[in-house]
């Protein structure tokens, strides 16, 4: 007699990544591997492996060390709140979907837990159907497509395949623009509110989006919807891009540059939010909270903050699960057939 088990259902939550401790040691491998990825990096690979280990690898962990040291918790930021926003998806959708055995996982594009090792933990312990949701709102083929690369190798391998799903992006979710302004507005109400919004975005290099990743389009399109949802002109606020990384242009204005031009102007108070992540990590934590702060002060700046990223804000939550509720409704009668 044939048993009829619940169907099995993997959902992999995924980040970008992150150390597995703030010492050079552990940044250097971790900034070899993410540095090391052509989707990220696409000089010719040889070339780009000699200035990598040459003139990048010797000196950047130092720095970045010691720049993780000072957000550093009992763990990373980003892991330690991915693992949280795990287990409140698993709580919730296992409550209910009790007719499917779900399992939600973590992973990260590099570092740990790797989306690889997640991904052969899948072949030891195969599921009917397997959902990969990467937590980047916008797509690039920077971010979200070296996970679908993981996925697409892994596959090639597989004898016995789940179904599979991938969720692109969710940059103009009404739930997500919502859980966004409210963000503002719960920080405002505390804060005040300040002479001018930064909603400043991870940048990509320019030519990237000239050969046609849909990034910074995508940001600005946030950043718009954003505005919308709080009422604001035009003159109230900007999107830009941050975390340049060498000499070649990136997608404008810069962060850094509009900071400058608002101090000039004679702008007293800024308030900056960073829509691209979905969970604090360094780049927010350190170089827009910190770095930017300081750099606004020493321009005769007053009051510069940071408004925390969704984070495991319980509309961001309801966004993530309202996105596999979306698929998991549609495969539950596929599933409860087949199995």
């Amino acid at each position: 007699m044939l048993n009829h088990a619940k169907p099995k259902v993997t959902i992999v939550l995924a980040n970008l990544g992150t150390p597995d401790e703030p010492t050079v040691p552990a940044v250097r491998r971790f900034l070899e591997q993410f540095l090391s990825d052509q989707r990220v990096i696409e000089l010719p690979k040889p070339l780009w492996q000699i200035i990598l280990r040459l003139f990048v690898l010797p000196f950047r962990p130092k720095r970045v060390a010691h720049a993780y040291a000072q957000v550093w918790g009992s763990d990373s930021p980003m892991r330690e709140i991915l693992l949280q926003q795990v287990q409140s998806v698993q709580t919730q959708l296992t409550s209910q979907y009790p007719h499917l055995e779900l399992n939600v996982v973590p992973a990260m594009t590099y570092g740990n837990p790797n989306i690889q090792q997640v991904l052969n933990q899948l072949s030891e312990q195969p599921a009917d159907h397997v959902i990969l949701l990467p937590l980047f709102p916008q797509y690039s083929a920077t971010s979200t497509a070296p996970l679908f690369d993981a996925m697409s190798k892994w596959v090639l391998k597989q004898r016995n395949l789940p179904g599979l799903t991938f969720i692109r992006d969710y940059y103009q979710h009404p739930l997500y623009i919502q859980s966004l302004a409210q963000s503002v507005r719960d920080y405002q109400a505390i804060h005040g509110q300040p002479e001018k919004l930064l909603m400043s975005f991870h940048g990509i290099p320019q030519p990237y989006a000239d050969k046609g990743d849909p990034y910074a389009d995508r940001c600005r399109i946030t950043g718009k919807l954003v505005a919308e949802a709080l009422g604001l002109t035009e003159d109230q606020y900007t999107t830009s891009f941050q975390s340049r990384f060498g000499k070649q242009e990136w997608v404008k204005p810069y962060t850094e540059a509009t900071i400058r031009e608002w101090a000039a102007e004679g702008v007293k108070s800024i308030q900056v939010m960073s829509p691209a992540f979905s969970a604090d990590c360094l780049e927010t934590l350190e170089e827009l909270a910190l770095q930017n702060a300081e750099l606004f002060t020493s321009l005769g700046g007053e009051q510069y903050s940071y408004i925390p990223a969704l984070n495991t804000r319980d509309d961001h939550l309801e966004l993530l699960n309202h996105l596999l509720q979306a698929n998991l409704d549609a495969l539950t009668k596929t599933l409860a057939h087949s199995a």
